[in-house]
Formats: structure tokens, sequence, C-alpha cells
């Protein structure tokens, strides 16, 4: 695509909102159900990604030949793979057969619209033009219009030289030629080469005065003549000397073979003429040689330039990579996007590349970010969430919170059940401001979850919320112990529940106590973990218990407890024991600071708990058990 104004992406994102949706709003429209067609659509509606369904639907829309259905399902494929030039042609070609010129001229903009830089489409849409409207009133300058129309559009991609010869093979004013030339001369192509020499072939068989504007041919002749003449001041070489012969009038033409050789200084001059037009180009060229030298071998090396749904090879992806930051170093702004739009088309399946595009667009057009993240999300990459959620933080930069709010609100309708898009619209509400949405939202998504696991994460995260930015402890409780009745298993809303008692100023014991009390006991966790919280209950008790019976009572509870752990591990079989890594491989666990430390690995091998113990050897709580003093370890002897 051509770089675009700010209205004119507002106009691109508004008319794709209204075709937007037509996949799902197919109806029979009260003509008679045609069970195969139906069978074809519904395909497509269960999954908009199968691009070989969509072909098996055009194909049998056109075999039946009815436009609206036709049209219909064009429409429709369209939203999802606008860069098939190919099917464009043959939806213009449809409708010209069916409905006439008008409505495939319709079909060929829009095309050409889609796909600007698709040289393929151009030349058929100009043949189309040309065969249809070129005879009529104005038709030539119908024509040159599409032309430019092209060339605006794609004439700097350096594989547009086919849509430039086509041009100037096409235009027969030898000045606007000329003009032609002079465009394509300077934009680095594959075939320059190609271009100055029909350049110079153009110029050595026609007269300067023909194929220059008047005021470009006397100012050229100004140079070039008087230039000769201040080199023969004394007009040395020309008069009396020359050859005997008889001299014509001015302005009367001699007859056919009747011309006198004197008179050939107009050929000289002619000559110098074509030799002046030539040698500036030339210095063009060289500059024009030099740059397309630099682009040689990224260009030599993309394989596939169009539109596929087949994955890319890494060294194409890469390719186009370094490319683009060549591109992006050199500094010509139109020419990056040209190259982005070019890369878009073989790489439109990838977000990496979208989210590239969106950032360098950032520093030259906010609505062409805007459009850039459009085309990325509601096209091509409806089902790719962090392009989705890349938008969304664009917007909400900017202030469009309501646009950011339906942008994750798509996402989640296009990608059920994502629990980043779910805590994103949540952070949204809260960073506006709308506290009541923020929990309004999280009991929806406590509630209505699929699994406890993603209610009790969502539980965790409403109870965090309610306490560090409402400030409402007891409310935090209760999701958590809430939480804890539908999930009893998980213990990372015990943890949580820690956490939060320990974070209460002044810390209440009772509680602690309490959700120890309630790990202990509940028959879910192994004895691992079961160990584990009960030396953290040790660790509590000792810092903030009041009574020392309490502590003394919780030792023995805990030395029991080791006792049936390692009569545990005696029972299991030998083969289990043999595969336990060796101590010094075994993951060190960090010391908990709160009681709610590292619990990734709480309910997996038994190693990283019972590697722990050993810290304890001198503070009384190893095993075997042993005679207990109060002040046993902790003072000099």
């Amino acid at each position: 695509m051509s770089l675009m104004s700010g209205d004119e992406a507002k106009e691109e994102i508004e008319e794709h909102q209204v075709v937007q949706g037509v996949v799902e709003g197919y109806e029979a429209e009260g003509e008679e159900v045609n069970t195969e067609l139906d069978k074809y659509w519904k395909a497509v509606r269960d999954n908009p990604g199968d691009f070989t369904g969509w072909t098996y639907l055009l194909q049998y829309v056109e075999q039946e030949k009815k436009l609206d259905q036709a049209r219909k399902a064009y429409d429709a494929f369209f939203e999802h793979y606008p860069y098939c030039y190919g099917y464009w042609k043959k939806y213009a070609d449809m409708e010209k057969k069916q409905s006439g010129a008008e409505k495939a001229l319709e079909v060929f903009e829009r095309g050409t619209k889609a796909i600007s830089l698709s040289v393929e489409l151009w030349l058929h849409y100009i043949t189309f033009y040309t065969e249809e409207f070129g005879k009529l009133e104005n038709g030539e300058e119908g024509i040159r219009g599409v032309f430019e129309k092209a060339i605006n559009a794609c004439g700097k991609d350096f594989r547009s030289d086919k849509l430039w010869d086509t041009y100037i093979s096409w235009e027969e004013n030898l000045i606007k030629k000329t003009a032609l030339y002079d465009r394509i001369l300077q934009i680095p192509t594959q075939l320059y080469s190609h271009h100055f020499e029909n350049f110079k072939h153009h110029v050595l068989s026609h007269h300067p005065k023909e194929i220059l504007t008047l005021d470009n041919f006397l100012q050229l002749r100004k140079e070039v003549v008087v230039g000769t003449s201040e080199l023969n001041p004394e007009g040395e070489g020309v008069g009396d000397d020359g050859p005997p012969g008889e001299v014509g009038p001015p302005g009367e033409d001699a007859p056919p073979g009747m011309e006198i050789e004197g008179e050939k200084s107009d050929d000289d001059e002619a000559g110098k003429l074509r030799d002046r037009i030539i040698s500036v180009r030339e210095e063009i060229f060289k500059k024009t040689e030099d740059e397309v030298s630099k682009r040689w071998n990224f260009e030599e090396a993309i394989k596939r330039p169009y539109f596929h749904v087949k994955p890319l090879e890494k060294s194409q992806l890469k390719n186009w990579k370094d490319y683009l930051d060549f591109e992006i170093e050199a500094g010509d702004h139109e020419r990056v996007v040209i190259l982005f739009e070019r890369c878009m088309i073989a790489t439109a399946l990838y977000e990496d590349f979208w989210l590239k595009y969106a950032k360098y667009m950032e520093d030259h057009s906010v609505e062409a970010v805007r459009l850039v993240y459009m085309r990325a999300c509601r096209i091509h990459l409806p089902k790719k969430p962090y392009i989705s959620l890349a938008w969304a933080a664009f917007e909400e930069r900017h202030g469009n919170y309501d646009l950011a709010s339906q942008i994750l609100s798509e996402l989640d309708k296009n990608v059920p059940g994502l629990v980043m898009v779910n805590m994103r619209k949540i952070s949204l509400e809260r960073r506006k401001g709308n506290t009541a949405m923020a929990e309004t939202l999280f009991q929806e998504y406590i509630n209505g979850a699929s699994q406890p696991e993603i209610s009790s994460f969502f539980s965790i995260k409403f109870a965090r919320y309610l306490l560090k930015i409402i400030g409402d402890t007891e409310r935090a409780r209760a999701t958590l112990q809430s939480a804890v009745e539908k999930d009893r298993g998980n213990i990372k809303l015990y943890l949580q529940l820690l956490d939060l008692e320990y974070q209460c100023r002044p810390i209440s014991e009772e509680n602690v106590i309490k959700i120890f009390a309630s790990i202990l006991d509940c028959e879910n966790f192994p004895l691992e973990t079961k160990a584990k919280m009960s030396q953290r209950k040790l660790e509590f008790l000792e810092d903030f218990c009041a009574s020392i019976t309490t502590l003394k009572e919780s030792y023995d509870e805990h030395q029991k407890l080791m006792k049936d752990l390692h009569n545990e591990r005696k029972k299991r079989p030998s083969d289990a024991v043999s595969s336990e890594e060796p101590a010094e491989k075994r993951p060190k666990v960090e010391a908990t600071q709160n009681g709610s430390g590292d619990q990734s690995q709480m309910t997996g091998a038994v190693d990283p708990y019972y590697g722990h113990w050993g810290s304890y050897a001198n503070s009384g709580y190893s095993y075997p058990p042993q005679q207990w003093g109060y002040g046993q370890h902790y003072y000099p002897s």
C-alpha cells in the first residue's frame, strides 16, 4: 500500500468495520436451501483459517454462477485473505461476465487498494481498463490515469520493471515518454540497466526537440551550442574555406537527393545534444546502480515474495528482517514503508513482522500505526494474542480506553479463555479508576472459570487487589477462604492466606495457626508437603508464638510427621529410591521470608524438602526425636 494520511487511515478502518462479519452473517436469505453450499459455508465458519476450505467454497460458487452467492463468498474470503491477487482477478472476471464492466471496475479498485504492491494485479487492471474504456472519449487520459495510480502505488518496488515497461511502451507522446524514463532511471529496480539502454535507444532514435519540452530543449541547446561557440570565438573552420556549392535561402528545404553537403551542422548539433542528454542521465544511472548493488543480495534471497499460508523458511524470515533493518538504517521513509508492505505480503501470518512495522511507524504517524494493528489483528492474525495485546496497550497509551477495551473483547471472543487477556481487561479498568467494573470482572471470571485452578488463580489476584488497592483485608480474606472451599488441594491458596496474615499489623497468631492446621489436616496434600508446612509453622511460632507450650506441642507434632514420612520412604519401591538424584544435584529451595516462599515444587519429588531438614539439625527440630529443652543449642555451654 502507498503512504496514507490520517483521514485515509480512519476511512480504511471504518470500511473494514462495515464489511467485517460477513462469514458469521451468511444466510440463505429466503432462497431454497442448497445443502452443498451450506456445508461449504459451515466449514469456513467453523474454521475461518482453513484456506483450502475457502478455495472449495469459491470453486463451488463459480460453478453455480449465482452472482449473489459468489459475491458473499468472495467478500468473506477477502476479509481473511486480501493478498491473494489471483482471486481478485477471478472475482473481476466473474463480475465482468455477469454484471458488466462497471462492477468489474469496482472489484479491481478494491483489489488494488487491498494489495497495492501487486504489479500483476495492476497490469490486469490496466489491460481490462484499456479494453473496456480505452476507446471512449478521454479514454487515453483515463488509461494514463490508471498507469499513474499504479506507478504511485508500487512504482518504487524493486520488482516493478514490468509495469514501467508497459507504461513506457504504451505512451506515444515522446515528451511524456522521456519524462517516464527520467522517473524510472532514479529508482533502484531489478532491471535498472535495461531501462537505461532503452532510454539511450529512445534518445538516439529521435531528434532532441521531439523528446524534450520546449523549455528544456532551449535550455539544453543554449548550454551546448553556446558552450561550443565560446570554444571557437573567431569562427575557425567555418565559412569561406568550405567546399564550393550553392547555398539556398533560409527556411527552404532542398529536394530529395539535392541536399547540400555543407548543411550538416544541424545533425552535428543534434548529436551533441543527444550526447549531453545521455551523459546527464548517466550520472543518475551510476547513482542508481550503486543503490541497486546495496540491495541486490537481499533481493536475490527472496524466494517467495507472494502470499501463501505455508510457513516460510527461517532463512527467508531472517533475510526479510535484515533487509528491513538495512532500509530503516538508510533512512528513506517512503522506501521503508514500501519494503514493509512487500514484506507483509509474504509474512502476513507472522506476529513479529507486524509488531516491527507498528513500532517503526510510531515515530511517524499514530493513525498509520493504528491501521497496521487493525490489519494484523482483524484480518490476518485475529487469533494471535500478543499482537492484539500490543494494540490495546498502544491505544491505552494514547487515551483511547474504549477502543482498547473493544480490542481486548474481540480477542476474548476469538480466543476465549486466555487468562492473560482477562487480566489485561481487569488491569485496564483498574488503571481507568473504574474499580466497580474491575471487581465485576473478577467475580465474573471466578464464577465462570472452566476449571477450579483457574478460579483459584483469579481468586488470588482478586484478593491481592482487595488488599493492596482497595485496602479491604476482610474481603480479601473471605475471597481466599471461599476459594479454598472449592479447591482444597491448591497449596497456592493457603500460601496466599498465609501471606495475607503475615502482612497484617499486628499479626494474628490464631489466624495463622488455623491456616497451618487446615493444611496439615487436609487429605489432599502428600506427606512431603505437610512436612514442609509443619516446618514453616515451627518457624512462625519461634518468631511470634506467645506460649512455649504451643511451640512444644507443635514440635512434637512435627517429629511425629517426620517419622511418618521416614517410614513412608522406607516402604517405597527400590527403583523409586534409586531414581532419586544425588544430593549435590538436587534443586535448592530458597529460605522463606514470611512463610509463603517458593512453592513451585511443593507437590513434586521429596528431595528438595528432605534436603532442607539438615539445616535445622542443631535447632532441636531434626529427626530422630530427642529430649527437648528450651535453652538447648541456643546459648553457649
